[in-house]
């Protein structure tokens, strides 16, 4: 999801359906399948054919939609959905998504999973030309765009607006008769086509929703293209061919469910590949008991590494399935309770053992340090952490929440460094060749890294980072390891 203008980045999911009754159910069981990628906002634009019809609000999909009479309200044959994660700042209702805008000549509704990487370029220049924003939500900026271009056919404004916009995006737009998607020159975002077997057209973040409304997954939207679906059928039309597929790695290790298929590639298959990759690389130590993963987005990795270690894979952890992840949590306070709240060992498993734990990542530290904690309270022998990517260095500037490099731990210390102010007895990371090897994408042809952004681990970004040129080069402020490991043991009351 978009850019926030005074906020961090963040990640969402959307989702279109033509040609379906009852269209806005439709959308509500595809956005249900993608709650994972956004849970505090969520909303709904439907069409009748000549009216579209809105209705959106922070929270849960469920808790947006508790009266069936919302739902109800949202007529029509056609709709488009968006989940969205908020930040500090601007969880806003004026935030979320999708947005819908009266003309004198028509209505247009638009929602949006990405960065816009020139975003305060583009809003300063719409601004002093007498722009005005009703939302901090760089998806705004598209339709301020299409709508300097009136003497232009929609179809052509949307095409040049298109290019003016920088990074990474998946943008679907409605407009009383006619769906539109649109990806990015790089494919960084994921945007999957599906058609129902009433021969209905869907778009969506991810093929695990296509699987909610039984529709068929036809294939990946490819960089640069922009499908146009009408009563005429599907168009697959292109506002650039300067494309080259980058896809952001953090969907194979992170976001995407395990059921998702990407560029044809399972989820769950790419991430046990990590595992197991992992685990030749980064080899467990000679007394390891065990090997348990880090519910959800660990577990596939985590079967993959025991396996290929010849070590029992167990149940040491287990989640509160009622906690949002707190990856995303806009503040540190919040992610370190979210961790407490979300997350707890099993002692009857763990006590008196040596304990490989397998995460996906390491940003800022936190769950993982206190991951360590909590496994040797419930009285872990030893833990060695192994993580199924790279080490993180570097931001991510095309729609995730990770855009000061500040934030993250890999960018300030060592490896060895990481391993003792987390607190475990070993840490090793997957190197960025075996990632690239363990998600294998076969239509990468010859694109660098096969066909993945890779940038987040070695700082070699696919395209120009236009507004965040000087963020990325500016110093890092290095609390040294003796000082963070003295308050560490002064918070613990040593």
């Amino acid at each position: 999801m978009p850019y926030e203008i005074k906020g961090l980045n963040e990640e969402c999911g959307v989702f279109g359906v033509y040609n379906v009754p009852d269209a806005a159910n439709v959308t509500y069981f595809g956005l249900h399948a993608l709650q994972h990628r956004g849970q505090q906002g969520a909303g709904i634009v439907s069409s009748d054919g000549s009216k579209l019809r809105q209705f959106r609000d922070r929270g849960l999909l469920s808790e947006v939609f508790s009266n069936p009479a919302d739902l109800e309200f949202l007529q029509g044959n056609m709709a488009i959905g968006h989940v969205r994660y908020g930040t500090a700042g601007s969880d806003s209702f004026a935030n979320v998504q999708p947005f819908l805008f009266h003309f004198q000549d028509g209505e247009i509704a638009l929602c949006h999973n990405g960065n816009l990487t020139n975003a305060k370029t583009l809003k300063k220049r719409l601004e002093d030309s007498g722009s005005v924003f009703q939302s901090s939500s760089d998806t705004e900026i598209l339709i301020h765009l299409i709508r300097r271009k009136v003497r232009m056919p929609f179809i052509e404004a949307l095409k040049a607006s298109l290019n003016e916009v920088k990074g990474g995006f998946a943008f679907l737009l409605m407009t009383k008769d006619t769906l539109y998607a649109a990806l990015d020159p790089n494919g960084f975002r994921p945007l999957v086509l599906g058609q129902m077997d009433n021969g209905a057209y869907v778009v969506a973040s991810e093929s695990c929703a296509l699987d909610a409304v039984h529709a068929k997954l036809i294939r990946d939207v490819q960089p640069g293209e922009l499908l146009i679906i009408n009563k005429d059928g599907l168009k697959i039309d292109r506002y650039t061919t300067e494309t080259q597929l980058a896809v952001c790695s953090m969907e194979y290790i992170y976001f995407a469910r395990p059921d998702s298929i990407m560029h044809g590639v399972n989820i769950h298959t790419a991430r046990k590949r990590m595992g197991m990759l992992l685990a030749k690389e980064q080899p467990a130590p000679k007394d390891a008991d065990m090997v348990i993963g880090v519910p959800n987005s660990s577990l596939s990795a985590a079967t993959g590494y025991a396996e290929a270690a010849g070590l029992p894979y167990e149940m040491g952890l287990i989640k509160s399935q009622y906690i949002a992840r707190t990856f995303i949590q806009p503040t540190q306070a919040l992610r370190e309770r979210g961790v407490k709240m979300k997350l707890a060992a099993v002692r009857g498993v763990v006590a008196g053992k040596n304990v490989v734990v397998v995460d996906d990542s390491i940003v800022r530290g936190t769950t993982s340090r206190q991951i360590v904690q909590m496994l040797k309270e419930a009285g872990a022998k030893s833990v060695h952490m192994r993580i199924a990517s790279p080490p993180f260095k570097y931001p991510h500037f095309y729609g995730i929440d990770i855009s000061q490099r500040q934030d993250l731990m890999a960018a300030k210390y060592s490896v060895e460094d990481m391993r003792r102010i987390i607190g475990a007895e070993s840490l090793g990371f997957l190197s960025i060749p075996s990632l690239i090897k363990a998600i294998n994408i076969p239509d990468a042809g010859d694109a660098p890294n096969g066909g993945l952004t890779v940038a987040y681990f070695d700082g070699k970004y696919p395209t120009p980072l236009y507004d965040y040129e000087d963020q990325i080069k500016a110093p890092l402020h290095v609390v040294p390891v003796e000082e963070v490991l003295k308050k560490q043991r002064q918070s613990k009351g040593e």
